[in-house]
């Protein structure tokens, strides 16, 4: 089963590394002097409703943060809750995780927010923490300007791999996409830019949860 392979090979490969300021071949949106300092854990948090049925916000992505960091108080995770530490972060909306644990157990039907959640904490404490640091870019606040200008390149995540910006000229626009380990499954789609704009920790929202290894 896909779920069981990603977790040992997750547990078993790429180390998290500690984040600190990477070089990033993209525009910075500002410089740092001139952005604000709230950090992307103070916007995922302000939702307290938890999971519900609005598959378009963040309630599994929160619940993996925070379950991460119960679990080990000095995770790198944690640079999410210091909005002093310029990132990018590509965010997995609810649904980006219900299509992720289908596709990996193999199930016919998308299953609810808790149920996806319970899945991917299934998977580890290590494992979660290991995906969740692929979706961060430390070191440069990457806003939608940005973003569109840096096709073809290569972003240093937390984990210590990279995923590579792809965009696409669609009929309604320009399209970013992220490359990510796995080639035999779609690339995620930035569905919404510029969460926490105007600070040093920014992010998207992604249609897919990107993958640090390839899975067949």
């Amino acid at each position: 089963m896909k779920i069981a392979r990603l977790a040992a090979r997750l547990a078993v490969g790429a180390m998290a590394t500690a984040v600190a300021a990477t070089a990033v071949a993209v525009p910075a949106q500002a410089s740092g002097r001139d952005l604000g300092n709230r950090s992307l854990a103070a916007v995922l948090t302000r939702d307290t409703g938890g999971f519900d049925h609005n598959s378009r916000d963040f309630d599994v992505l929160t619940a993996a943060v925070l379950a991460v960091l119960q679990a080990k108080p000095d995770s790198p995770v944690k640079v999410l809750t210091d909005g002093t530490v310029a990132l990018t972060a590509f965010v997995p909306t609810d649904a980006a995780f219900r299509e992720l644990v289908r596709d990996l157990t193999g199930a016919h039907r998308l299953p609810s927010e808790q149920a996806a959640f319970t899945a991917v904490a299934g998977l580890g404490i290590d494992t979660v923490e290991n995906v969740l640091l692929y979706h961060v870019v430390p070191g440069a606040t990457i806003d939608r300007k940005a973003a569109l200008k840096a096709d073809g390149a290569d972003l240093t995540t937390a984990l210590g791999t990279t995923v590579e910006v792809d965009v696409r000229h669609t009929w309604f626009g320009r399209q970013v996409r992220l490359v990510d380990a796995d080639t035999s499954d779609r690339n995620a789609r930035v569905v919404v830019f510029d969460i926490n704009k105007g600070n040093k920790q920014i992010a998207h929202a992604v249609d897919r949860v990107l993958r640090p290894i390839d899975l067949p």
